[in-house]
């Protein structure tokens, strides 16, 4: 017996429809996001407070125990407090990044958005309908075990 999309009675055609709509919007929508980031040397990556004062670590900053990790890794590749110091700084280096990452939508009409939405949401519905069981009088778990008896 000739399954559909999925094993199932879906149709072929849904399922081919669904996700070439579905690819297609989410491309579309995931183009129109613009990202950026603020990022350099000099930006407050981490704050706290303390005794009453605020404390900015910059990304500089965390530059300094980094090349005294590396130093000490140079020195001696079995010092503990070397590799500490410069994992430890790359890890803080990675979250400063991307934490600092903004995004945005670019700028777009409304037709140009429910466009976008119909497709990928109208796609992504077409491609799991597809994968639903369609002939109710057989559903596929009893087609399944048709199948297997024969």
């Amino acid at each position: 017996m000739l399954k559909g999309a999925g094993g199932t009675s879906g149709g072929f055609g849904q399922f081919f429809l669904g996700l070439v709509m579905m690819c297609g919007g989410f491309y579309l929508l995931l183009n129109a996001i613009t990202v950026t980031s603020s990022f350099g040397m000099g930006m407050r990556l981490y704050g706290f407070s303390a005794m009453g004062n605020a404390f900015n670590i910059t990304s500089g900053m965390i530059m300094i125990p980094f090349m005294f990790g590396v130093g000490l890794i140079f020195y001696n590749g079995r010092n503990y407090l070397g590799w500490i110091l410069t994992l430890g700084s790359i890890t803080a280096l990675i979250f400063g990044v991307i934490s600092s990452i903004r995004f945005s939508m670019r700028t777009m009409t409304s037709f140009d958005l429910i466009v976008i939405l119909v497709l990928a949401i109208g796609g992504l519905g077409l491609f799991l309908r597809s994968l639903k069981a369609l002939d109710k009088s057989l559903p596929d778990e009893a087609q399944e075990k048709l199948v297997n008896r024969k």
